[in-house]
């Protein structure tokens, strides 16, 4: 999932516990999310378990989210302007790399996702 370097330095710090989307993956199996920190980090330096996906009207989000969002009110409210519905996923188990990764190691086209992409199971 591709997330900008400052609030994915926040979800590796334990300040932001939710991640916003205006749209999310549809497959229901997804149990973990790899943190790609967009540019000017431009590499994978993280992950974590989904605890749950919220889904519900912009206020009612931010009325369940807010005192661990990460975000301010404002940057959530211009977010999902005109939206009716916005998502949330509940961080749980954050996981920062020691050394991050390229992102040619994770994804052979090595361009990162406008939102998300699905990676092999790793076993």
């Amino acid at each position: 999932m591709s997330i900008k370097p400052e609030y994915a330095e926040k979800i590796l710090e334990g300040v932001k516990h939710f991640e916003f989307r205006k749209a999310i993956f549809k497959n229901p199996s997804v149990k973990t999310v790899v943190i790609y920190a967009t540019k000017p980090v431009g590499k994978v330096v993280g992950e974590f378990d989904v605890a749950e996906v919220l889904s519900e009207c912009p206020k009612t989000l931010w009325a369940r989210t807010a005192s661990s969002a990460g975000i301010t009110r404002r940057f959530f409210d211009q977010y999902f302007e005109g939206r009716t519905t916005a998502y949330a996923i509940k961080v749980r188990n954050v996981r920062r790399y020691r050394e991050p990764l390229e992102l040619r190691s994770l994804v052979e086209s090595g361009t990162a996702p406008q939102s998300f992409c699905y990676l092999p199971v790793s076993t």
